[in-house]
């Protein structure tokens, strides 16, 4: 049994990377080691830069003084979600370890990382001050000119080009790549990478079940009362707070169990994703008005 044990824990690293591969976002994580605990529960700190601009050189006097500033700006945390789930010992014998030791890996895959994605593409989309848009687009040079909108904006906005990531719904990117043409490759090439995002996940707004409620039991997500599709989002890794606090799967075997003869799987995900209030123009949407 302690063996057992042993590899659930060098498994949970291997969740770490199947967390990783499968989300949509991960690429928009911020570097963990400059997070910080807030003061209160339920907050991080996470840094934001202040520098002064360029002053006249005097050729006296030398230059003028300048400011750079460190400041850790206080984000609340705002997605806290677990669940536990119970195997009995003798099924997981019966399948020679296969229902405990899928389960973890289904359960990030196909659970976790949907709902993770979606959470903050919603997040960000309701965000205030983002660039934003609407319309029904249907054709590709219909899609073409919205990205190009897009990119203008932030051009304007001198959002920094090499770390725009373009989000997009695959049947609109089908449209642009079906195309063929120099002006359909050539606006895809303006972006650091180029995502598919399933409209599943891919919402202005969803509704997190609390798996408690009546008729919420299954816990999971769904898209939001009122809720817009979300036809392409472009994201600039600097304008995000995307931290991850709190990643803990945990395993319970049977003689620690004391209501069951079962093994039990726990796994909980704190983190804040959240737009600089500074670098809100690194934040495009693009949504559907039908």
């Amino acid at each position: 049994m302690p063996n057992h044990i042993e590899l659930f824990k060098s498994y949970a690293t291997f969740l770490d990377e199947v967390m990783s591969a499968s989300s949509l976002t991960a690429k928009l994580d911020g570097d963990p080691t400059l997070v910080r605990p807030g003061s209160n529960p339920g907050e991080l700190m996470v840094p934001r830069f202040m520098l002064s601009g360029l002053a006249s050189y005097d050729r006296s006097t030398g230059y003028a003084d300048g400011d750079v500033t460190l400041n850790m700006q206080t984000v609340p945390v705002n997605y806290d979600r677990g669940r536990m789930f119970t195997v009995d010992a003798v099924d997981d014998e019966e399948t020679a370890g296969v229902a405990f030791g899928q389960l973890a890996g289904e359960f990030i895959r196909s659970k976790v990382v949907p709902e993770v994605d979606a959470f903050r593409f919603a997040a960000y989309a309701s965000s205030t001050g983002v660039g934003s848009a609407s319309g029904d687009l249907t054709a590709g040079p219909a899609v073409v000119a919205a990205l190009r909108a897009a990119i203008n904006e932030m051009d304007d906005a001198e959002v920094p080009p090499d770390e725009r990531h373009l989000f997009i719904a695959p049947s609109l990117l089908g449209l642009v790549e079906d195309m063929a043409t120099t002006n359909s490759k050539d606006v895809l090439l303006r972006f650091a990478s180029v995502t598919m995002a399933p409209q599943t996940r891919f919402y202005t707004a969803v509704k997190l079940n609390d798996g408690r409620t009546s008729g919420e039991e299954g816990g999971g997500f769904a898209k939001a009362p009122g809720a817009k599709k979300i036809n392409f989002m472009i994201v600039s890794r600097p304008a995000v707070a995307q931290f991850s606090k709190h990643v803990d799967p945990k395993v319970i075997a049977p003689q620690q169990n004391p209501t069951a003869d079962a093994w039990k799987f726990g796994y909980r995900y704190v983190s804040v994703c959240d737009v600089y209030a500074n670098k809100a123009a690194g934040v495009y949407v693009h949504k559907a008005t039908t």
